[in-house]
């Protein structure tokens, strides 16, 4: 519950506990009927001054004298609280945003996800899951409230300014990830996020065929049709089950400790020139499997025999587990 609702529920049970208690007592040393004393109690507890609506003797004023210092140091003792917890939360959203804003302006190497719906939410789950380091722009401050609380970083605000891809350091980002609602939104974003990065790695989400040239030409690297991908597999999975299970096996992961995971070779990296034979016992030791081989060239080499010779810029498609394709990769560098 948050912070808000919770004293506020705690504020009005302890008022309606105390003009219970005024009722209660006007009725019993009093006799006065029960709206009559409830109203006594009502107006004591505000200090309006009207009066005495019910007739008190001697008893009946010594317990009004303590029932009103007991009800008035109540009232105001609430509204200091509840003034209190709405500075809180005031001071604590402005220091929030300033620690999450001074988060984001020490990125150097980050992925930004621009876009926080179901392919958003999906793109961030998987950066969250590498534990690659990304900020997440959307306009809708639920979603980013959900997102940090979740462990990410993220930002409200609109994503297809220069001005809020400047404040998540975009010109020292690595990729972005275009996967706002609409195919006009990204092909702006695309054109942005390039002009403003003309390095960074582009990835765009369409949902007409048709936009998919236009954002490629603005500059996106991978343009993806999440609808026609999507019948795609549900075709695959009735046609060919077993192909359609692995696809997601490599796709999703085998589980929580297996991944397949892409490893470049750095031109000072040891095994530079060596053949995929040579590291047999480092990948046996390791646990790894190679299962194909992006060349510098461009050319994607399947299934790689064992006499394939390892360049500088190679990318290793390698499968096995988390822990030890991080140490794999720290040898290819």
């Amino acid at each position: 519950m948050p912070l808000l609702l919770r004293r506020g529920f705690y504020l009005l049970a302890a008022v309606a506990a105390v003009l219970a208690i005024g009722t209660s007592g006007f009725m019993w040393i009093e006799g006065a009927a029960p709206f009559d004393a409830f109203y006594m109690a009502l107006i004591t507890m505000t200090t309006v001054g009207y009066g005495e609506t019910v007739p008190l003797g001697q008893a009946g004023r010594v317990f009004n004298s303590f029932y009103l210092l007991v009800s008035v140091s109540l009232l105001f003792a609430s509204i200091g609280v509840f003034t209190l917890t709405l500075v809180e939360l005031q001071l604590g959203d402005m220091l929030g945003q300033r620690k999450v804003r001074k988060m984001i302006s020490s990125l150097e190497g980050h992925f930004i996800v621009c876009g926080l719906g179901r392919v958003g939410r999906g793109a961030a789950d998987e950066l969250h899951r590498s534990g690659v380091p990304f900020v997440i722009v959307d306009k809708s401050d639920d979603r980013v409230e959900r997102a940090i609380k979740a462990g990410m970083l993220a930002v409200s605000a609109d994503a297809t300014r220069d001005e809020t891809l400047r404040e998540v350091n975009i010109d020292q980002a690595r990729g972005l990830i275009a996967a706002l609602s609409s195919d006009a939104d990204n092909l702006f974003l695309t054109l942005s996020a390039k002009t403003l990065n003309p390095k960074l790695s582009v990835s765009a989400r369409v949902n007409e065929e048709e936009a998919e040239k236009k954002i490629r030409r603005a500059g996106a690297d991978a343009v993806i049709a999440p609808y026609n991908f999507t019948g795609s597999r549900l075709a695959q999975s009735i046609l060919r089950p077993h192909v359609s299970e692995f696809l997601n096996f490599a796709t999703q992961g085998f589980g929580d400790d297996v991944a397949i995971e892409q490893v470049r070779v750095e031109a000072h990296a040891e095994m530079v020139g060596k053949s995929l034979l040579e590291l047999g016992h480092l990948r046996k030791d390791l646990g790894l499997m190679v299962l194909a081989v992006r060349q510098s060239n461009g050319q994607m080499l399947m299934n790689p025999p064992a006499e394939h010779v390892i360049l500088a810029g190679d990318y290793l498609i390698v499968m096995g587990e988390y822990s030890k394709l991080r140490n794999f990769e720290k040898l290819m560098r």
